[in-house]
C-alpha cells in the first residue's frame, strides 16, 4: 500500500505499514483519495530534523482548525474531527523519511494522545525524541532528493520556508481499505480555495520566473564576457602579426576538410567538389620538406551558396577509403598575407616617390638583424653594440693581433740576446747543467711551477702571457719581464758562486 506525494520541489512515495497501524493508513489513504492534502503548504522545517504538513491551510491562515480525520470530515460532528493514536511498540524514529502522525494530548486524558489529519516526515536519523509523540505509520520509499530539498529550502525563524512548498496533488497506489459512507472521490482536483491562495508568500512560480531571469542574465554575462575575451586575444594577435586587424573575419566561401587520405590529391579534391560549383583554389597542404601530404585541404568557392550545400553534403563521405570531415575554414592567413602584400607595396611605391630610405618607405624603421656584420649597417654610432666579432674585441684592445704579438716577441728577443751574453761570460767549466732555467721554461709549454700555496701547480707567468695574447694590458709586460730576469740573474749568481768554489777545490 503506497501514495504518491506530489509536491512543488518534486515527488514523495510513501509505503504504509497496515500492519502496524491500521486505522492511522485508512484515515491517510482516505484523506489522499478526497483529495484533502492538495495545496497543504509545508511548515515547521527543522534542518536535519523533520518537516510537518496536512493542514490544508497551515499554521499561517487564522482560519485554520489544524485538520481533522476522514470520519469528521464526511460526518461534520467535531467530536469525530480526531481519532485516538496507537503507538506501536516496534516502531520508532531511527532513520530518515520515517512518516508518523502527529499528535496532542486528550483534553480529558493527558496519557491520551489523539491524531487528525497533519503528519510529519523526518529528516535525519535518530530523530527518536519523536517516539511517543508523533505515531508511525509510514515510510519514503522513493524522493529522498526531494527530502533535501526541503531540508535547505530557506525559511523564517518559525521555520516556514518564505518559498512556498507545498503538496500539489496526490495519487494512492494501493488501497486495501473499503471506502466509508458518504465517500466520493473527486474526478480531477480542485482548485485552491481563496483562503488558501491568502497564505502564499511567495509562489512556485514566481520563484521559477525569478530563476528563468537570473538564467537569462547568467548566459548574457556570459556572452558578453565571451566577447571581450575574443576581442582581447585578437588584438595581441594583431600586435604579435599573425592576423593583419583585430576585426577580420574568416572567409565565407572556403571549406576546411581534414581526415584525407594521403594519396589523394589537390585534381582529385577538386573534380569531387566541382558538382556544387565553380571552385576558384583547391589545395592539398603538404610537408615543406618531404612533399608529404598532411591529410587537410582548403577548397575555395566562387559564392558562399555552393560553399554551404557542399558542406552540408560533403561531410562524412568516403574518399579513398577515408570518411572524410568538412567544415567552413576558419584560417586567414591568405587574407593576412595579401594584407600585407598590398601594405609593403604601397610603402615601396611612397619610399620610391621619396626618393627611398629606411625601411617600407618609413625612415624611422630598420630591417631587423642578427649580427653586426650582415649587408645592413646603421649610419650612426649610437647602440648598445653588444654583439661583437673577432676583429671588434682586438681592436678594442690594440691596434692588431699580429701587431701585439710581434711587439711582445722583439721583447722576448732582446731579452733572450742579454741572457746568452751573460752565460757566455760565466766559467767554461760550469757545464750545461748549471746554466740559467729561463730559456727552458719559456721554451716548454708544458713545464709548471709549484705554487707556494698548498704545493699546488700552477703554470708559468710566461706561459699565461702567450695564451692570454692580448687580452691584458702591454704595459704591464715589461715590467713582469724585468722581474723574471732580475730573480733568475741572482739565482744563477747563487748558483756559480757555490758550485764554482766547489770545483776548484776538488781540482
Amino acid at each position: 500500500m503506497s501514495v504518491l506525494l506530489e509536491t512543488s520541489v518534486g515527488d514523495i512515495v510513501i509505503d504504509l505499514l497496515v500492519d502496524y497501524a491500521p486505522k492511522m493508513c485508512e484515515n491517510f489513504l482516505k484523506l489522499c483519495k478526497v483529495k484533502y492534502y492538495n495545496f497543504s503548504p509545508i511548515h515547521s522545517i527543522q534542518k536535519s530534523f523533520s518537516f510537518q504538513t496536512g493542514d490544508p491551510l497551515g499554521p499561517m491562515a487564522p482560519q485554520s482548525d489544524g485538520g481533522t480525520s476522514i470520519w469528521g470530515l464526511l460526518s461534520g460532528d467535531p467530536a469525530d474531527r480526531t481519532f485516538t493514536a496507537l503507538f506501536h511498540p516496534k516502531l520508532k524514529h531511527l532513520e530518515r523519511g520515517t512518516v508518523s502522525m502527529a499528535t496532542v494530548p486528550h483534553p480529558s486524558d493527558p496519557d491520551q494522545r489523539v491524531a487528525a489529519s497533519q503528519f510529519i516526515v523526518t529528516l535525519g536519523d535518530n530523530t527518536d525524541y519523536l517516539d511517543g509523540k508523533a505515531a508511525i505509520f509510514g515510510k519514503v520509499v522513493e524522493g529522498f532528493d526531494v527530502l533535501e530539498k526541503i531540508n535547505d529550502a530557506i525559511v523564517d525563524d518559525r521555520g516556514h520556508p518564505l518559498v512556498d512548498i507545498r503538496i500539489k496533488h496526490t495519487v494512492i497506489l494501493d488501497d486495501p481499505y473499503p471506502d466509508p459512507a458518504g465517500l466520493r472521490e473527486p474526478s480531477s482536483s480542485p482548485p485552491p480555495t481563496k483562503e488558501q491562495l491568502a497564505t502564499v508568500r511567495i509562489a512556485e512560480d514566481e520563484e521559477l520566473l525569478d530563476e528563468e531571469a537570473n538564467e537569462e542574465a547568467a548566459a548574457e554575462a556570459e556572452r558578453r564576457r565571451k566577447e571581450r575575451e575574443a576581442a582581447a586575444q585578437a588584438l595581441t594577435l594583431e600586435m604579435m602579426g599573425d592576423l593583419p586587424f583585430a576585426e577580420v573575419k574568416p572567409p565565407e566561401n572556403v571549406l576546411f576538410v581534414c581526415k584525407l587520405n594521403p594519396i589523394t590529391t589537390d585534381e582529385d579534391l577538386e573534380l569531387i567538389f566541382s558538382r556544387f560549383g565553380k571552385i576558384l583554389s583547391c589545395e592539398v597542404i603538404r610537408d615543406a620538406k618531404t612533399g608529404d601530404s598532411l591529410q587537410y585541404a582548403f577548397i575555395e568557392f566562387e559564392d558562399r551558396k555552393s560553399c554551404e550545400e557542399a558542406y552540408s553534403k560533403m561531410d562524412q563521405v568516403l574518399i579513398d577509403d577515408r570518411r572524410i570531415h568538412v567544415d567552413f575554414s576558419q584560417s586567414v592567413s591568405r587574407l593576412s598575407q595579401a594584407w600585407r602584400n598590398e601594405t609593403n607595396a604601397k610603402r615601396r611605391k611612397a619610399a620610391a616617390r621619396r626618393g627611398g630610405g629606411g625601411w617600407g618607405g618609413i625612415k624611422e624603421l630598420e630591417k631587423r638583424r642578427q649580427y653586426r656584420n650582415e649587408d645592413v649597417e646603421s649610419d650612426d654610432d649610437r647602440g648598445y653594440k653588444m654583439v661583437h666579432g673577432v676583429e671588434d674585441f682586438h681592436g678594442r684592445h690594440g691596434k692588431g693581433d699580429d701587431s701585439s704579438r710581434g711587439a711582445r716577441r722583439g721583447r722576448g728577443s732582446d731579452q733572450d740576446d742579454g741572457q746568452n751574453r751573460r752565460n757566455a761570460r760565466s766559467p767554461d767549466t760550469h757545464g750545461e747543467r748549471y746554466k740559467p732555467s729561463y730559456d727552458n721554461r719559456r721554451r716548454d709549454p708544458k713545464r709548471r711551477s709549484l705554487s707556494p700555496r698548498g704545493g699546488r701547480y700552477r703554470d708559468d707567468r710566461h706561459d699565461r702571457r702567450e695564451d692570454v695574447g692580448g687580452s691584458r694590458d702591454d704595459r704591464e709586460w715589461p715590467r713582469r719581464d724585468r722581474r723574471d730576469h732580475d730573480r733568475d740573474r741572482r739565482d744563477g749568481k747563487d748558483r756559480d758562486r757555490y758550485h764554482g768554489g766547489d770545483y776548484y777545490r776538488r781540482r
